[in-house]
């Protein structure tokens, strides 16, 4: 291969790259193993502060999950709502007991609105800086509705989900109106890629010459 053929081939991956727009999920999901007191206690001062066990994306806009009767574990619990493990997959095998979820991702909101959370065992469901569910204590399953009472517009949620005294493990809320991640923008990055390519073929062509 020429040294004119490398350089264009190059520019052109570099353009062609910064052409594509990152895929990001909706939702961002952290799990931790913790102790028992801390999983019947699911609220959002209770998270570690340090790494994760395991982290996965959820893509879509649903939040519902439950343990298969068989399988009592992270990974089956996670597959049954169409998440998507992105580290410490070698966790998955663990057991769900003792164990706290994060949620986390932007939804747009009114005042009013209501939401309804199905759960087994507690959660703790805030929006901005409005708490909208407070039920952090292990319950068999029972279905939470309360209404937001805070400002409308788009703002961070967090949902924290604790699992802590065996199966089964149920996790379900609706009426999320998620707002997707914000990704480059096209004004930004087709510039800079015609750039690279232009850079490409003028480089190319003194390249030439020498040749």
């Amino acid at each position: 291969m020429t040294k004119l053929k490398f350089l264009r081939i190059l520019v052109g991956a570099c353009a062609g790259f910064l052409l594509i727009a990152p895929v990001q999920a909706a939702i961002i999901g952290s799990i931790y193993e913790v102790s028992s007191a801390i999983s019947q206690n699911a609220t959002p001062a209770n998270v570690p502060a340090g790494p994760a066990t395991l982290t996965f994306d959820l893509p879509g806009t649903t939040i519902n999950f439950q343990s298969p009767p068989a399988a009592y574990t992270i990974g089956a619990f996670l597959a049954s709502g169409g998440a998507t493990i992105t580290s410490g997959s070698s966790h998955s095998g663990d057991s769900l007991l003792n164990t706290l979820f994060n949620f986390t991702g932007t939804v747009t909101v009114t005042n009013g609105e209501t939401f309804s959370a199905g759960h087994d065992d507690g959660l703790t469901f805030t929006i901005g800086s409005t708490t909208v569910i407070n039920a952090p204590s292990p319950t068999a399953f029972v279905v939470t509705t309360q209404t937001y009472t805070g400002p409308s517009g788009n703002f961070p949620f967090q949902l924290v989900y604790g699992e802590c005294c065996g199966a089964p493990a149920d996790l379900e809320i609706s009426g999320l109106a998620l707002v997707s991640p914000s990704v480059p923008e096209p004004r930004t990055a087709v510039p800079i890629s015609i750039v690279l390519l232009l850079m490409g073929f003028v480089l190319g062509r003194r390249l030439a010459k020498t040749v």
